[in-house]
């Protein structure tokens, strides 16, 4: 679970570095067409309502740990600024010892596209250079689907790519996303995914 955030400040989209690898381009696509379909008045209450959890890095870099996907719709839909909430301040680390803090909280995911992990100079540097999981965008539509239950357990979304990753085939969720989610919501209430965060056996 994430500490308190200690407070807010509006930074460039194009400032924040990543603490993962991917996103679900399906996903930022959907997040990009409802931003589209807002009023203005109704884009500004959005961005006041939602706060990206960020770290202080070496350099002063501010390195966002969540909400991922919506930096990258904005910056997507043309919108330059978010508003960030610093979690905490680690500017006086060197790298290496900023990313072993990052990773006992929890607080980076280097893992590609593919599920396996990466150094951590694999991380791309910008919010615009992260590349598609396809299964990431496949475990964002079970949740809404109610496939599962939103948790606070960090990165629990790939955790569930991974899971149906290992589970369905490829060729399916790349031919038709309908039929792999239905697929998908098929296998999410099984004993198989008892261990996963959010489960319930209930359909």
């Amino acid at each position: 679970m994430m500490q308190q955030i200690s407070h807010f400040v509006r930074v460039a989209i194009a400032d924040l570095r990543p603490t993962q690898m991917t996103v679900g381009y399906r996903e930022v696509a959907a997040k990009c067409a409802a931003w589209g379909n807002m009023s203005k008045s109704d884009r500004q209450q959005f961005l006041d309502g939602h706060v990206v959890p960020t770290v202080i890095g070496p350099k002063q870099r501010i390195y966002v740990v969540d909400h991922h996907h919506l930096a990258r719709a904005l910056a997507d839909a043309g919108h330059d600024t978010i508003l960030a909430g610093h979690l905490a301040d680690l500017s006086a680390l060197e790298k290496p010892e900023f990313w072993g803090v990052m990773d006992h909280r929890k607080w980076v995911y280097p893992y590609d596209s593919a599920g396996v992990r990466q150094p951590f100079a694999a991380i791309p540097k910008g919010i615009k250079a992260l590349a598609d999981d396809p299964w990431r965008s496949l475990a964002g539509a079970v949740r809404e689907a109610g496939g599962y239950a939103k948790e606070t357990e960090p990165f629990a979304e790939f955790l569930w790519a991974d899971f149906f990753r290992r589970r369905l085939d490829a060729a399916l969720l790349a031919a038709d996303f309908s039929k792999a989610l239905k697929a998908a919501l098929a296998i999410a209430h099984t004993p198989a995914a008892a261990h996963m965060p959010g489960w319930s056996s209930l359909k």
